[in-house]
């Protein structure tokens, strides 16, 4: 993913303030005209930094994941290696939200026509979180065959997916927190 953040400290405004509205509201419930009063700019100034609302949603994501990924990161400087960091760092990311609203790709990828630019953000995403699960395997994985590992992984991802969706339903961390033990029991008794 190449970088989400605008050079300026206008665009950086523009895009801290649609991430809050986008995530809050939802992509089509939030018109530039607001994104622009809200952050204190003109829509010019928004057109010029992202060239339009469509930039600025693709923007939005590339950042989101960026975050993620920091989380991700400092996790991993800190942790032992594993899945459950992958699920530590969507809570650790959800967190710091002031209301929890589930996963802001899936919430996008909900609000966007399939042909949208931001899709392949949000594909581009959801493919790197797969693969750190994979990569996160335990050792003993290394010997699995490619259908066990696969299988893994696969349920990895849906606890941490369908988790994810649940939590914005209840707007509740309660539900990643409990995909996180049930991927702890999975992991532990997994081969």
């Amino acid at each position: 993913m190449s970088q989400g953040m605008a050079p300026t400290p206008a665009g950086r405004r523009l895009l801290a303030t649609a991430a809050g509205l986008f995530y809050s509201h939802g992509i089509n419930a939030v018109g530039v005209a607001t994104i622009a009063e809200q952050a204190k700019v003109t829509k010019k100034t928004l057109y010029d930094c992202f060239g339009s609302k469509d930039g600025l949603v693709v923007a939005y994501l590339i950042q989101r994941h960026q975050d993620w990924r920091h989380a991700l990161e400092t996790r991993l400087a800190t942790d032992e290696a594993s899945p459950l960091t992958v699920f530590d760092s969507y809570l650790d990311h959800l967190r710091r939200e002031p209301e929890v609203h589930g996963c802001g790709f899936i919430n996008a990828a909900a609000d966007l026509p399939a042909t949208h630019r931001a899709m392949n953000v949000i594909r581009d995403h959801k493919t790197q979180v797969r693969h750190q699960l994979d990569a996160l395997l335990p050792s003993r994985y290394d010997t699995a065959t490619t259908s066990t590992r696969e299988s893994t992984v696969t349920h990895l991802f849906y606890l941490l997916e369908g988790a994810t969706v649940e939590a914005g339903l209840l707007r509740s961390l309660k539900p990643l927190e409990t995909s996180r033990n049930l991927a702890q029991t999975l992991l532990s008794t997994a081969m």
